[in-house]
């Protein structure tokens, strides 16, 4: 019983904090386009909690926990409120530090969603998927509502590396590794090869159109 606590409780954790990184994330995206207060919000919560809803549309999960979850909304927009009134200060962030805060909120995700699908019986395979679909969901969302081609589909190994940090996690678990092991390997794992994607400027073959 302690156990699965504390794997529930670290869930949670995860989850909320991709949750406020993310909606950081969409926050500013907002504000870069022109977006007044309600746009600004509403991106923000999409952006954090769209892939989650998704996936728990999905497996079966409903209503969705960031719906039920009064502390998920409540996180997102804690993040939009720090970007609407320092904007001054998170527009100034590096963008080394951007770059390092969204490879964290997409490892977070990834790990979070996996394991959230295996806690509903999803099958391993499935549960990979659901893990990269609560990564890069949000971010796809908000690139529909700015009218953008979707980031996550052309990026350097972004979606990809949400289902590879996913794929560890769940691995791991299957080889009967404790969930305070399996998630930060998961999680790690994503973040090195998104990181590493960057900086060598790797990415997935495309169709070569003549």
């Amino acid at each position: 019983m302690t156990a699965r606590f504390h794997s529930a409780l670290l869930l949670e954790v995860i989850d909320l904090l991709g949750t406020f990184v993310f909606a950081v994330e969409g926050a500013m995206a907002a504000a870069q386009n022109g977006l007044d207060l309600l746009g600004l919000m509403v991106l923000a919560f999409a952006t954090a909690l769209g892939g989650g809803i998704l996936r728990d549309l999905l497996i079966g999960s409903v209503p969705p926990n960031s719906i039920r979850d009064w502390r998920y909304p409540a996180t997102a927009f804690a993040g939009a409120a720090l970007v609407f009134f320092e904007t001054g200060l998170v527009t100034h962030f590096p963008s080394s530090l951007l770059l390092t805060l969204d490879a964290a909120g997409l490892s977070l995700f990834a790990a979070a969603g996996a394991a959230k699908a295996l806690d509903f019986n999803i099958h391993p395979f499935l549960a990979v998927l659901m893990g990269g679909l609560t990564g890069v969901g949000g971010g796809t969302i908000r690139d529909m509502l700015l009218a953008h081609i979707p980031n996550v589909l052309r990026s350097d190994v972004y979606a990809a590396a949400a289902l590879a940090g996913a794929a560890v996690m769940v691995l791991a678990l299957e080889l009967k590794a404790r969930p305070a092991l399996a998630t930060p390997l998961g999680i790690a794992a994503c973040f090195l090869l998104r990181m590493v994607a960057v900086w060598r400027h790797w990415n997935l073959p495309r169709v070569a159109v003549h």
